[in-house]
């Protein structure tokens, strides 16, 4: 139980680069752009969806 406390509590800047550095050779350079940007449209079309669905709300309340 201490034992996973004690690593998940510490997380700096060498196990970001490391896990940076395993994501580099999984995936490559090539790939990891058009990873990032299937993953921002996919938060913009969350966004907007969440959007949508807020604004008939403020209508009603008019």
């Amino acid at each position: 139980m201490m034992l996973s406390s004690i690593f998940l509590g510490m997380i700096g800047p060498w196990q970001i680069a490391l896990i940076v550095a395993i994501v580099l050779l999984l995936f490559g350079g090539k790939k990891i752009p058009e990873l990032m940007r299937g993953l921002g449209s996919g938060i913009k079309e969350f966004k907007d969806a969440s959007k949508e669905e807020e604004d008939p709300k403020i209508d009603e309340k008019k």
